[in-house]
């Protein structure tokens, strides 16, 4: 028997009304385990917890502070390892990358420890006689974060040192596709010397818990990172309570290669840059512009490369590219594939379902040619659609490369804009 992981609510951990499966998509047969989803009355227990917590956690001296969040950051770089293995496992980002995100994400809470100790204000003489102006930070009270399933770790762990540090309570709402490193995260921040209620996990759909959560008036700020459509929903969601917001969207990234560049190093770079971490972030550089003069030659080194590259088990030695995150993932990438076929554009090669030692969602990585700006392959970030009943968020999984050709003469370079 599998135990269900528990949401942390007001200091306990308690069931919520159901619970979801959370498989390996790189071995379907391999169940990390079930995660209990809250009910929309259980966020209400957590936002009243949340904002009693933060004012005693706000009193606390600077010192005990730091303590807390040197706490969370070693224990976290020493389980780099572990904690790595459970996120390629739920996630599909080859265990390298997976061990990297853990101490990197440890590293933000060791910074930020730090940070607590020099909090500094300004003070000045007012135009005024007699009186001075006193301008020092203070915590704004409850944030609630919501991170993406790509980084599971590292982008929640970019808003919840800081928040804390600076004295507020938070209420993480972390993607469903990625549970179990919330859980695991969790486990390490609520172990520490906080009041109950300062650090609340609280996971459920977007549709009942995400929602709900945007709207209360007992929220005093807002951290996302995510799509567009869903980040400009949390906006409007948001404006009604004149929430503050803070919010990292989706993208389009293009490189340029230029007819001067060293091209082993500008294919290196290209692969990297679109396949790295599965091709699962919004930073993928999935679109590329390359100068007519090295197109070919430039072409014809980025297959070969894209051809040689591993794809498998994301905790197997040597992969270099692992499974998309989900079923739905992988039909969606395979639907822009055709997408780009239609559009006209040549598929060079990849962009097909892998069958594996292990039954996951594979694909081969793939580089389209003869792209023009007009086509959608260009112009959208390729991801499943988010939506408000789906808040796997931030879909940047362009397991494709799209490769331009530019004939614009080349401008000098000069000293000015």
């Amino acid at each position: 028997m599998t135990d269900t992981k528990l949401n942390h609510i007001a200091g306990e951990w308690v069931a919520g009304g159901s619970e979801i499966e959370n498989r390996n998509p790189s071995d379907l047969s391999d169940l990390v385990g079930l995660f209990t989803q809250a009910t929309p009355d259980q966020l209400d227990t957590a936002l009243d917890a949340a904002r009693i917590a933060q004012a005693e956690w706000a009193a606390y001296g600077l010192e005990r502070k730091q303590a807390v969040l040197m706490a969370i950051g070693t224990e976290m770089m020493a389980r780099a390892e572990e904690l790595g293995t459970l996120l390629s496992r739920e996630e599909g980002k080859p265990f390298a990358e997976g061990k990297g995100e853990v101490y990197r994400a440890g590293q933000f809470f060791t910074y930020y420890a730090h940070e607590a100790l020099r909090q500094l204000g300004e003070n000045a003489d007012s135009v005024r006689p007699g009186i001075e102006v006193d301008v020092r930070r203070e915590p704004v009270g409850t944030v609630a974060v919501i991170s993406p399933w790509n980084f599971p770790t590292a982008t929640a762990s970019w808003k919840i040192a800081p928040a804390l540090a600076y004295g507020n309570a938070v209420i993480w709402k972390p993607a469903n596709l990625t549970p179990a490193s919330a859980h695991a995260l969790t486990e390490i921040i609520t172990r520490q010397d906080i009041p109950k209620g300062l650090f609340q996990l609280v996971m459920g759909a977007g549709r009942d818990v995400g929602q709900r959560l945007v709207e209360s008036p007992k929220v005093d700020a807002i951290s996302f990172t995510g799509s567009v459509p869903v980040g400009k929903g949390i906006a409007m969601a948001a404006i009604g309570n004149l929430t503050r917001v803070q919010m990292e969207m989706g993208s389009k990234n293009a490189l340029a290669v230029m007819d001067d560049a060293d091209l082993d190093l500008a294919v290196t770079l290209a692969l990297g840059g679109a396949f790295g971490g599965t091709g699962q972030k919004c930073t993928a550089s999935s679109r590329l512009i390359v100068h007519h003069a090295v197109h070919d030659a430039f072409v014809d080194k980025l297959v070969a490369g894209a051809q040689a590259m591993k794809v498998g088990h994301a905790l197997a030695d040597g992969t270099q590219i692992g499974p998309v995150v989900s079923e739905q993932q992988l039909s969606e990438n395979l639907a822009y594939v055709e997408l780009g076929k239609s559009e006209g554009a040549e598929l060079a090669c990849g962009g097909a379902r892998l069958t594996l030692d292990t039954d996951g969602y594979y694909m081969s990585p793939g580089v389209f040619v003869t792209t023009t700006n007009q086509m959608r392959i260009n112009r959208e970030e390729m991801f499943v659609e988010p939506s408000w009943s789906r808040w796997s968020i931030c879909r940047g999984t362009d397991r494709r490369c799209v490769v331009s050709r530019s004939n614009r003469p080349r401008t000098p370079a000069t000293g000015t804009n």
